[in-house]
């Protein structure tokens, strides 16, 4: 009888610990589709990879109409510590196609992306913890051209934080400060931004999330502020798997009209 209840007490305890495994879910936290940051790190030896499918973008103003399309826009992040991780971006391709519309002229460029370097590390919160914080810097390297890549290296810092109001509601802020490329492709300028965000999740699979963006650009060749909404929804069929949808309108005269973004995220 002794012998038995030890049998029955070391299946009962592998079996709790099985459940326990099956409930111990992997650290998926795709950036994307948000436009702000986030603090979450891949955890040590899992590798997040992020693509933008299609990504396009229409800037109409007075003169001209200026579309970018961009595809296989990469983005992989490797951990390699319980709060680090590193980054590395890379476009594969775009093409911007701009019309004038006094004479009907369109000139076509097409190339890939610069190559982008970051460090994230995690600083603050815990799981079942309703505040995060972490920060992360960036540097580019120019191996497109303009108008795809910058045509010289910027870099910058990104911090975001979050506080969970609920367990389906949170809000959070990104804020941004680059040294970034100006338009001419040669020297850099000081640019800052902002994003606040809201985001609500729909059910353990579905989320979205409502943004929006002042951004202040001190570009030599003319300072503007960029003012933008945006909206964006994740599916995770899977516990590794996203696909999600993004969709950014400007809201004053210097922001881009219109941005439709399509992409996905996998975790190995």
């Amino acid at each position: 009888m002794v012998r038995t209840a030890r049998i029955l007490g070391v299946a009962t305890a592998l079996l709790a610990a099985g459940n326990a495994f099956a409930d111990d879910d992997p650290r998926f936290c795709p950036t994307r589709p948000s436009i702000g940051g986030s603090s979450c790190t891949t955890e040590p030896g899992r590798v997040h990879v992020e693509a933008s499918f299609v990504d396009w973008e229409r800037d109409d103003t007075a003169d001209q109409r200026e579309d970018r399309i961009v595809t296989a826009d990469l983005l992989v992040r490797a951990g390699v510590g319980s709060k680090t991780e590193v980054q590395l971006g890379w476009t594969g391709y775009g093409q911007d196609r701009t019309r004038d519309k006094a004479s009907g002229a369109i000139d076509r460029v097409t190339g890939t992306g610069d190559l982008r370097f970051a460090i994230r590390q995690h600083l603050a919160g815990e799981k079942g913890k309703p505040f995060s914080a972490g920060v992360e810097g960036f540097v580019t390297a120019p191996t497109g051209k303009s108008p795809i890549g910058d045509g010289t290296w910027s870099a910058g810092a990104i911090v975001p934080v979050q506080y969970d109001l609920t367990e389906k509601l949170a809000v959070a802020f990104t804020g941004e400060a680059d040294a970034a490329a100006n338009e001419s492709g040669q020297g850099r300028h000081f640019a800052y931004s902002g994003i606040t965000s809201l985001r609500y999740k729909l059910s353990e699979k579905v989320t979205t999330t409502a943004e929006f963006s002042l951004e202040r650009d001190n570009d030599p060749e003319g300072h503007e502020t960029h003012a933008l909404a945006a909206l964006s929804t994740a599916w995770k069929p899977t516990k590794v798997l996203q696909l999600d949808l993004l969709v950014v309108a400007g809201l004053n005269h210097n922001s881009p009209n219109l941005r439709l973004v399509a992409g996905g995220a996998v975790l190995f």
